[in-house]
């Protein structure tokens, strides 16, 4: 490790010729030439900026400028002007932005010394002050660039770069290197996401550290260079005395570096403390004293007020730094001591150099200790909420662009695979929970968005797909679950072999397995420099019309005009969309998305097609072969839950939140949406966009994936999927898109779910079909009767009997035996129960209805048990207790009733149940 003197050495005055060396040195290690290759639209955004009023405050330009408002209380953005009073600057949520043009020209004045400076700094602005080519000095641009560039340079070059900087452009450089958000400051002391307003749960550290900081319980603040200093009275519990902690924080670049408090906090984050002092500093920036760094101050001593100045600080702290000023006296005494070789001493209240780091302090060692400790109690409900929670948490720092979402990632995922179960299951040759299996498809996911990063660069793109490969050879290494492929299936069908063919027992056997992180493993070969890809992300405005066709194997536009994007499957391209949410670009996420739902909307017109010039075949075998083998619901990479999702948070009239501790806070506010037009589509919306795709995904048929998880997980994102929907109030455009999806579902033959032939072991459709079947009754009865009675087809049980065989309870262990892919047939027959409940109870006082689903009923559901729960259901909504019983109904419900007798063993109870109920 090094010396902390060759890290940062401040105190003594270096040489002319050191100087120049020292400046050589540091923009070698910094590469500037490379940092003027930013574009101009990238510093414009990242920047931080904040206006200077001459004379504000009565300090005059070189008084330190008034700090931002916190954005919690600031929600309207605010109208900036560059600082030569020229031209307005663009705000960027709520933080005003610098010129393009001044920011790079003050990067090249300061990083580029023996070129001359151009006659202005800022060509767009034409009140700029003139600078002489031969005005290289400091104080020619020096108001200007003390603002800019605490955000991403170091102090450390612009020492070694001009012999003399000016005290008071050093106190303006060191005063705007302090965070400016609350936001931030909000990320690093909570889990989760904040509460609505009026809703702070008081165990949350930021809400502890806001109620101190109102109740001015922050005091003897100090700030020294780079270090941020204060005192915290907290009150005590009643009958105990008021407690006092000191606080101490590093900054550098407008980021907390490192975090200290006398609370000895061991949590995640920040404590309550930090944050206040945090907050008191961002939001009373004029009100605390500023000194520079302590270098600065000692240099201006001599040898006597040197002496002195020792002599007191070791008698004011004898007890905790005589050992210390002893040992570093006898080194510095001995001639050839390491010390003795380093030129000047460190300062710690300095700042970093720019070969250092720069992010946000994160506590490496509590966060694997709180990993490892929440995994072993991972039995319990709250150990797996805490868990989503820092998933949550890590999603928030991508948006943020915060660079210890990664790193908190990586400390996440070694502490997963150290965890001592994955052995033990391994060698027990059982399965791990399915809590623990949801957190582990979480994790891959997230390791997905990371690796696919637009912006990543690609020594770090390397180095996570370098731990990811390592971890990926680990035998405890959990295998993904499910017989989805990694080749990719395309949006179009395939030709599935037929079950328990020699091609599917082959294929089968020489399909490698992967693990969870073999997604994340081949997303590390995608890219983002598609010239066609660029400009779908660019505008909103991109169509044929602008660029004609743009030539190759695949289409680029649909007839319309429209931008298709057929660069890769359609479980990567959502992929993107997730992607490019994760780490904050929401609109070209959804343009992304408009782009690929374009593309669902053309293939589905030529699956149509195909299907007409089949159908007669298809109708005449009665079955088909034809079909999804890789179904989007229930898909490790979420897809059709990505687009939805997507295309639905742009159209929320406010921002729902979910609060820390779900379980105690009030409940959450209703959703409400409003249509969003789609720039570039006349007439549509991205509300109607998200339903259109959540309907194809749900309606989509598909063959069952392997394994009980695989297919538990395909019901779970199908009731996730539909909750969404149910959140949206349907309007008369949405029932619209309604009737027209369902009139497609009828018609879509084998790639539909809901066609006239089914694939012998394709998902049921039952609860797609209950939702659609309450939405659509209102407003168009004989459509939704004919949706959900085609819905109610089981077609593995269908051909698993022939015609006139009695059908056993499939529940007991003879009829496990014939199924033993399809671990969850008990689940799907008690939703086509409900499916078939919901629709005897809408049809009551209708005969025409009630007898259709009746035949429905006998036809597709063989379970006694079921059957009699139908017939007691139709008995007891048949006969309400203020109104006349319908008669058509009680003689369904006895028919039920008697099929019961036919197939039980005990017909006895179940005769005189239903006869009793009719009676």
């Amino acid at each position: 490790m090094e010396p902390p003197a060759a890290k940062r050495s401040r105190g003594c005055p270096a040489g002319p010729e050191e100087r120049d060396a020292g400046a050589g040195a540091a923009r070698g290690r910094g590469r500037p030439e490379a940092l003027l290759d930013l574009s101009a639209k990238r510093v414009a955004e990242s920047w931080a900026f904040e206006q200077v009023t001459a004379g504000e405050g009565g300090g005059g330009r070189d008084a330190p400028p008034a700090p931002s408002p916190p954005v919690f209380s600031s929600p309207i953005p605010r109208v900036q002007r560059c600082p030569h009073q020229g031209h307005p600057l663009r705000s960027h949520s709520q933080d005003p932005q610098p010129c393009p043009e001044h920011s790079l020209i003050l990067l090249f004045l300061s990083f580029k010394p023996n070129n001359p400076p151009p006659s202005r700094l800022c060509h767009l602005c034409p009140s700029a002050p003139q600078i002489s080519n031969q005005d290289t000095s400091f104080f020619s641009y020096q108001p200007q660039m003390s603002e800019i560039r605490p955000p991403w340079y170091a102090y450390n070059p612009v020492e070694e770069r001009f012999s003399r900087v000016p005290e008071p452009v050093q106190k303006r450089i060191v005063f705007w290197s302090f965070p400016r958000s609350e936001r931030e400051i909000y990320m690093y002391s909570s889990l989760g996401y904040p509460p609505p307003e009026g809703e702070h749960d008081a165990r949350v550290p930021f809400t502890r550290g806001l109620h101190l900081l109102q109740s001015g319980a922050v005091d003897r603040v100090l700030q020294v260079g780079f270090h941020l200093s204060g005192n915290i009275r907290e009150p005590g519990s009643p009958g105990e005395p008021e407690r006092l902690y000191h606080v101490s924080i590093s900054f550098d670049r407008c980021k907390i570096t490192s975090v200290s408090c006398g609370c000895d906090n061991r949590d995640l984050f920040y404590c309550a403390h930090v944050v206040a002092l945090s907050l008191y500093r961002i939001r009373h920036a004029r009100q605390v004293e500023l000194r520079l760094p302590i270098s600065e101050t000692l240099s201006q001593m001599n040898r006597d007020q040197l002496q002195k100045f020792v002599q007191y600080l070791i008698s004011a702290h004898h007890t905790e730094v005589l050992p210390t000023a002893q040992r570093l006296a006898d080194e510095i005494l001995l001639l050839g001591s390491e010390i003795n070789l380093v030129h000047g001493a460190p300062d710690p209240t300095a700042g970093a150099g720019i070969e250092d780091a720069n992010c946000w302090h994160l506590d490496e060692e509590q966060i694997q200790e709180q990993v490892k400790q929440l995994l072993s109690n991972g039995g319990y409900y709250g150990a797996s909420q805490q868990l989503r929670s820092m998933f949550s948490k890590v999603r928030e720092m991508l948006r943020m662009r915060d660079s210890n979402g990664a790193r908190m990632l990586i400390l996440m995922t070694e502490q997963f695979l150290q965890d001592p179960r994955l052995a033990l299951w391994r060698q027990q040759g059982t399965g791990m929970t399915d809590k623990c299996r949801q957190l582990w498809d979480e994790l891959g996911a997230l390791w997905v968005c990371i690796v696919l990063s637009p912006h990543c660069k690609p020594e770090e793109r390397a180095g996570w797909l370098q731990l990811l490969s390592r971890w990926d050879k680990l035998d405890v290494c959990p295998l993904e679950e499910g017989n989805y492929s990694f080749d990719g299936s395309s949006l179009q069908p395939t030709v599935a072999p037929s079950p328990g063919s020699e091609e599917e027992e082959a294929v089968a056997a020489t399909s490698p397995r992967y693990t969870v992180f073999g997604r994340a493993l081949l997303a590390g070969e995608l890219q983002w420099n598609d010239a066609h890809l660029q400009r779908i992300l660019a505008s909103d405005s991109y169509s044929s019309s602008l660029t004609g066709s743009m030539g190759g194997d695949k289409p680029t536009f649909d007839p319309q005009g429209r931008p298709l994007w057929l660069g890769e499957t359609f479980p990567t391209a959502c992929a993107r969309v997730d992607t490019l949410r994760a780490h904050g670009y929401p609109r070209q996420a959804l343009r992304l998305a408009s782009a690929i739902v374009n593309t669902l909307r053309l293939q589905r017109r030529h699956q149509l097609e195909r299907y007409k010039q089949q159908k007669k075949e298809l109708l005449q075998k009665g079955s088909t072969c034809i079909t999804n083998t890789e179904g989007w619901v229930g898909h490790p990479l979420d897809p059709i839950g990505c687009l939805c999702r997507a295309l639905l948070e742009a159209c929320r009239l406010e921002e729902e939140t979910l609060t820390l501790y779900s379980d105690t806070s009030p409940e959450k506010r209703k959703v409400a949406y409003q249509h969003v037009p789609v720039p570039g589509s006349p007439g549509e919306s991205y509300l109607v966009l998200a339903l259109e795709v959540a309907l194809l995904g749900l309606g989509q048929q598909r063959a069952l994936p392997e394994g009980l998880y695989a297919q538990d997980k395909v019901v779970r994102n199908e009731e996730q999927l539909l909750a969404l929907l149910e959140e949206v109030e349907l309007d008369e455009r949405l029932v619209q898109v309604l009737r027209k999806q369902a009139g497609l579902l009828l018609e879509g033959g084998p790639f539909s779910g809901f066609g006239e032939v089914l694939f012998r072991e394709s998902v049921p459709m039952h609860t797609c079909a209950r939702y659609l079947f309450t939405a659509l009754l209102p407003h168009d009865p004989d459509l939704a009767y004919r949706l959900a009675l085609r819905a109610m087809r089981l077609p593995v049980l269908e051909t698993a009997f022939p015609a006139g065989e009695a059908h056993p309870n499939p529940l007991d262990s003879t009829m496990s035996n014939r199924f033993p892919r399809w671990f969850i047939l008990g689940h799907l027959e008690t939703r086509q129960c409900e499916l078939a409940s919901t629709m005897l109870t809408a049809a009551k006082g209708d005969p025409k209805w009630l007898h259709a689903v009746l035949g429905s009923i006998q036809q597709n559901i063989h379970s006694p048990t079921l059957l009699f729960k139908l017939a007691q259901d139709a008995c007891k909504t048949a006969t309400p207790v203020s109104a006349p019983p319908d008669t058509t109904l009680l003689g369904i419900a006895l028919e039920l009733g008697l099929q019961v007798r036919a197939a039980s063993s005990e017909p006895g109870l179940s005769v005189s149940c239903a006869s009793g109920s009719t009676g």
